[in-house]
């Protein structure tokens, strides 16, 4: 049975995420993430005196009654508070001709369903944040940059992800990355960058560091299919229908059982070994092998949910 598509899946039913950044932020006032710059936030940093003309809804009544206490005279102190501010999200969007395998009516991942969805999913959550969003990818050869914005940003960008032809270079994410780089002055520190590939053709990593030096929460959203791409069924001997991702050719090829062992050997260590260089890193890769959007939204929930406990642990 096919995988239901985002036509199939009522919108009501999908589930927003938290952008919960590494690091507090500076930037925009009047969003929803805790920043460094002191301002009328939610999320308390400390205490100062009272000044003439602060709200007296800022007294910490406690802490100015251990004060006076202290001092036996009448002081009051008022709760400093981080300014919310809200994020940039920047999707890089890989679209080389192997991310789009695999057409329908093949019964496995039909990448260009997830990589829909995942933007979907982003847009839709940075839409619930106030975020300003921007979209990168190489389709056609040449760079379709949209910048930073709000509004119509979303559902541009998500219909970009629909109707965008698979021809971009190899060297698509490489590309992205620098690309983002010359015009980083839309993308300030704390941004994050989604980055959305199967990696099968990863960047170098000097292009990974220089991204993570100009301050950018990247987040690599991985798109592989579980059974032919992160390993490889045991197929020896038996007649297995390979697809020509540039031509949409679909070719018979009969493995041995050495030949499929083998593939399946390799196939494991190299996702093992994406999985560890982005790690080390300090990226947590998001991993999709599902058309499912509810399942796609679980995935982006249970990254932010990770973000959370470590952010507390720390």
């Amino acid at each position: 049975m096919l995988e239901p598509t985002v036509e199939q899946t009522p919108v009501r039913e999908r589930r927003t995420f938290p952008l919960v950044p590494r690091r507090r932020l500076i930037g925009l006032p009047f969003g929803d993430l805790a920043s460094r710059r002191r301002g009328h936030g939610s999320d308390v940093i400390g205490h100062r005196p009272y000044q003439p003309g602060d709200p007296v809804s800022t007294i910490d009544w406690f802490a100015s009654a251990r004060l006076s206490a202290a001092t036996g005279g009448d002081d009051f102190v008022v709760r400093a508070r981080a300014a919310d501010e809200a994020p940039r999200v920047a999707l890089v969007v890989d679209r080389r001709p192997a991310m789009s395998l695999y057409p329908a009516p093949l019964p496995w991942l039909a990448k260009p369903v997830v990589l829909r969805e995942a933007v979907s999913a982003i847009t839709i959550s940075a839409a619930a944040a106030r975020a300003d969003v921007a979209a990168l990818d190489f389709a056609g050869g040449d760079a379709w940059w949209l910048p930073p914005g709000r509004g119509h940003r979303q559902s541009l960008a998500t219909e970009r992800a629909s109707s965008a032809p698979f021809d971009a270079p190899e060297d698509t994410v490489g590309r992205s990355l620098a690309f983002l780089g010359e015009h980083c002055a839309g993308l300030p520190a704390g941004s994050f960058v989604f980055v959305l590939s199967d990696f099968l053709a990863p960047p170098r990593p000097e292009a990974w560091l220089e991204a993570i030096g100009r301050g950018w929460d990247v987040v690599p959203v991985v798109i592989q299919d579980p059974v032919w791409e992160e390993s490889f069924p045991a197929v020896g001997g038996v007649a297995v229908p390979i697809m020509d991702a540039r031509g949409g050719r679909v070719s018979l090829v009969r493995l041995s059982r050495r030949q499929a062992a083998r593939r399946r050997e390799e196939h494991e260590h190299r996702h093992a070994q994406l999985l560890a260089e982005l790690d080390s890193f300090g990226m947590r890769a998001i991993a999709l092998g599902t058309t499912d959007p509810l399942e796609i939204d679980r995935a982006f929930i249970a990254w932010a949910e990770e973000r959370t406990r470590s952010r507390w642990a720390h």
